[in-house]
């Protein structure tokens, strides 16, 4: 199947094992529209077409800058998106949210039509984009499976040589004949991944949706695109988990502003992604149009660094050395109880979790607005590398996330101690953190 803006013969001229070629993809959208245009608009765009003359549309919008305010009423979603993508690549797309990596999905999975550009592809697509797209609300999981794989292309019988296989790999057989309106999200992602992943697509698209399963599942999910993978098939995966991007994608495209900053070996990209705000990244000072996720308000952090022990500033350290992260933030309105998290990933994606404990004293004085000071002492010792700091403010009663800011602050420790401790004796890496233990032979 090919794009009605790209020729058929004119795909010969092209290697046979580009699947995926896209050519000036654009998107845009009008904005405060429920759709993409008005009436007046599409009346101008019609007349445009009849005198054989440009969109004159298309020579409006502004780019998709969302800590920026616009004055044009239109919006580039995605501009000038220009990549080939060859049969078995695994490609791993990255970038914050709002860089348009959704959009991007949606135009591959031929959802919604680009505003200009033309867009060519071979075989068979499956995807994965929202919880419950392609389903049927007051079908049953059953009747979605059959519904789901005719959408896909496949006959009736061939759905029903995998439907067992399907109803095994979602874990939802006990619910099969239910309608899927009355699933959890969980259960929907459950099975609209096994139909797409077990009918035997050339080309598999996931987005985000897998965050909404359980572990055991996500897992399940990888060693399922992984098999895929490796029997020839094309994968495009879209997640905020770059540990899972790092392990499982060949190739990645970094995304920023709905434009397209860099492609190329996934590692390299991961790190480009990692050091993209260096202002930041060398003060940890957070400012106001930086980049946030948040669906309420309430609180905002306005720091996030590490210390050495003199409480200076710090963006490297010793092996050994005793890191603080310090964290600021201003508290809007009463959080009882407030939940901070703080995450430390490491350059190649690694990452864990320094959670808050809502017992201490520190945090019964968080009753009432004003601007506080976290200090956070690391008591185990990252191993040599470069890494770098993530911060959540949430609600704890309702889960209400009131910011996010990811890779705010970097910073490296080095194999060679500061404080006349042991430097680290390897030359390779030997895991994330340095665990304290106990050995004994009885």
């Amino acid at each position: 199947m090919f794009s009605q803006k790209l020729r058929k013969d004119s795909w010969i001229q092209y290697k046979m094992e580009v699947v995926i070629k896209a050519e000036n993809i654009s998107k845009q959208y009008k904005l405060g529209a429920v759709g993409v245009s008005t009436i007046v608009d599409d009346f101008s765009r019609l007349i445009a077409k009849i005198k054989g003359k440009e969109d004159p549309f298309l020579k409006l919008g502004e780019v998709n800058d969302r800590t920026q305010k616009g004055n044009s009423g239109y919006v580039w979603a995605l501009k000038d998106i220009n990549f080939e993508i060859n049969k078995g690549d695994v490609v791993g797309i990255v970038g914050k949210n709002g860089a348009g990596k959704s959009t991007l999905l949606k135009i591959l999975s031929r959802v919604t039509e680009p505003s200009s550009g033309s867009l060519a592809f071979k075989g068979r697509m499956a995807s994965l984009l929202e919880v419950g797209t392609g389903f049927h609300p007051d079908l049953s999981g059953r009747d979605n499976v059959f519904l789901n794989g005719a959408i896909l292309g496949m006959k009736k019988n061939e759905i029903a040589k995998k439907f067992d296989e399907i109803v095994e790999f979602s874990g939802v057989a006990k619910y099969i004949d239910t309608p899927v309106k009355r699933y959890s999200s969980g259960m929907y992602v459950r099975l609209a991944f096994a139909v797409a992943a077990h009918l035997d697509p050339d080309i598999l698209i996931i987005d985000e949706v897998l965050a909404v399963g359980d572990q055991e599942f996500q897992n399940k999910c990888i060693d399922k695109m992984k098999s895929v993978a490796k029997q020839g098939n094309t994968v495009i995966f879209v997640s905020h988990n770059l540990p899972t991007v790092k392990s499982f994608c060949t190739t990645g495209i970094f995304m920023k502003n709905g434009s397209i900053m860099m492609q190329g070996k996934i590692n390299d990209v991961i790190n480009e992604y990692l050091t993209e705000n260096k202002d930041v990244s060398e003060t940890g000072i957070i400012p106001k149009d930086f980049f946030r996720q948040h669906s309420s308000p309430g609180a905002t952090m306005k720091k996030l660094t590490c210390v050495n022990p003199q409480g200076g500033l710090c963006n490297e350290f010793g092996f050994g050395e005793k890191i603080v992260i310090q964290l600021a933030f201003e508290v809007d309105k009463i959080i009882n109880p407030i939940v901070i998290d703080v995450l430390i990933g490491s350059n190649s994606g690694e990452q864990f979790a320094l959670i808050s404990e809502f017992t201490k004293e520190i945090f019964n004085d968080l009753n009432k607005p004003g601007t506080y000071t976290l200090e956070i002492e690391i008591n185990e010792f990252l191993l040599p590398g470069k890494y770098s700091l993530t911060g959540s403010i949430a609600d704890q009663a309702s889960g209400i996330n009131f910011d996010f800011v990811e890779n705010v602050f970097t910073f490296s420790v080095s194999n060679v101690s500061k404080n006349g401790g042991i430097d680290y004796p390897y030359t390779v890496s030997h895991g994330f953190i340095n665990l304290k233990s106990q050995w004994k032979i009885k």
